[in-house]
């Protein structure tokens, strides 16, 4: 039916749905199909063998492993006897507690240095080359890591290299010592003064050479700037003498209390003066061994401070007990902060640069800007990295299992590594899978809050 509208023409009413009709009455368009045509029954027919792998690799063992953790090391069933012993063992105790120091310390270490590196390098033109250098660690193995920084941390400076850096900074600060283990001879004028330094028996005269002899500097390490040892020269106003090293080799040959030219001078040896217990002059050797003192030096007697005796500083013991897990930390940075960087740099990447633009228009400095515009928008790639690391250090194993000496495994124990040697050091299944489920306790609350995250990113 048709109206005429105002121009006088007939207006066609808009066309309207009609309803599905059938037999039974009209009744509204089925679901839709998806456009392939696929059924339930044939979609669980394509996912049942990932299913059953899922359940045959993942929910099968989480699932033996609980029930096991109720049986002892025999076979026999324990109750919650396995989880007892697991928290009151001192070596699994100590596994909890690096584990929360790696869980805390290393991804924190890791996601800053990553952050630095990459907003340092985004504005430097061999930023790339720079990156791909800090990324190299991750195609290492942890194991080859692990065997990487045992070298590394070798106590000995000639071989680790973080104790030779160590050692040549301290050196650059604190003058080492040039004469260790140097000590006088039986029948020297000189005896021990307490603390390692030596004093003349009686003392020193104006015009009369002292000879303050010593032994036991071993001759690699003995000054390249010695010379052979001579007699000092007298001298009515003031105290003269000689240090040097009283030992010539071969039997019969040199004499005793004496310089001999077979024989070494100590250069640079501290020599001083002490009158009531006071130093009232000092000097130091020349390469010859020979010395002079002024006159207030007569009547006094001359003593070698300790410091020219002790052992040369040999570093940090980066592998003992004290500091074994920092170290391992250390050496866990090396290798994942590379993957923090690149995650991060391609965040920073998508940073609207307008807003960093204006943030500095407004009068923010770099830091400013940084600090309250960079980091935000950046914090759910920062999450991610944490998050991912997180879950990594929980079960970290490589690195704990071969960096540290005997003498420190037990320092640096972790969870990983006590659950190996629980199932196949003691053979006790039992509290191995116990130390499996309390790790599979401390993974879940990390997962849920990675899903929460995705969830919610996936709803922007």
């Amino acid at each position: 039916m048709t109206t005429p509208d105002a121009g006088g023409t007939a207006a066609v009413p808009p066309a309207q749905s009609t309803p599905h009709t059938s037999k039974s009455g009209p009744h509204r368009a089925g679901p839709r199909k998806s456009v392939t045509g696929t059924r339930r029954t044939i979609a669980a027919l394509f996912l049942l063998p990932a299913l059953v792998l899922l359940g045959a690799l993942v929910l099968y063992p989480i699932g033996y492993s609980v029930g096991r953790s109720f049986f002892d090391k025999a076979g026999d069933f324990s109750g919650f006897d396995n989880y007892e012993t697991m928290f009151s063992d001192d070596g699994i105790r100590t596994a909890v507690k690096n584990n929360a120091i790696w869980l805390v310390a290393a991804p924190a270490l890791t996601t800053a240095l990553g952050l630095i590196f990459a907003v340092l390098t985004e504005r430097v033109r061999w930023g790339t080359a720079f990156k791909l250098i800090i990324f190299m660690p991750m195609v290492i193995s942890m194991l080859a890591a692990g065997i990487i920084f045992r070298l590394v941390y070798e106590s000995d400076p000639d071989r680790g290299v973080a104790n030779a850096l160590w050692v040549g900074v301290h050196d650059t600060f604190a003058e080492s010592s040039g004469f260790p283990q140097g000590h006088p001879g039986a029948r020297s004028p000189l005896k021990g003064a307490g603390g390692g330094a030596f004093i003349t028996k009686d003392p020193v005269r104006a015009g009369e050479p002292v000879v303050l002899p010593l032994t036991g500097v071993p001759p690699g390490q003995m000054p390249d700037d010695a010379e052979s040892a001579k007699p000092a020269k007298a001298d009515p106003g003031k105290v003269t003498g000689t240090a040097w090293q009283d030992f010539t080799r071969g039997k019969g040959r040199g004499k005793v209390n004496a310089p001999d030219t077979a024989e070494f001078g100590y250069p640079g040896i501290k020599i001083e003066a002490v009158k009531g217990g006071k130093v009232v002059a000092s000097t130091k050797a020349a390469a010859d061994g020979t010395f002079s003192l002024p006159k207030e030096a007569v009547g006094a007697q001359l003593r070698y401070p300790a410091s020219n005796f002790r052992e040369p500083y040999n570093g940090v013991d980066w592998l003992g007990p004290s500091l074994i897990t920092p170290a391992i930390i250390g050496s866990y940075i090396w290798m994942w902060a590379g993957f923090a960087m690149v995650l991060i740099a391609a965040g920073l990447a998508s940073v609207p640069r307008e807003l960093l633009e204006a943030a500095r228009v407004d009068g923010a400095n770099e830091w400013q800007v940084f600090r309250r515009v960079t980091v935000p928008l950046l914090a759910p790639v920062l999450a991610v990295v944490v998050v991912t690391l997180m879950i990594n250090v929980l079960k970290i194993f490589d690195l704990v299992f071969v960096i540290p000496p005997g003498s420190s495994k037990d320092e640096s124990n972790v969870l990983a590594v006590q659950l190996y040697n629980s199932a196949f050091g003691d053979r006790d299944a039992g509290v191995a899978s116990a130390i499996a489920v309390l790790l599979f306790l401390l993974v879940i609350p990390v997962m849920l809050f990675n899903m929460r995250r995705m969830r919610r990113e996936g709803r922007r």
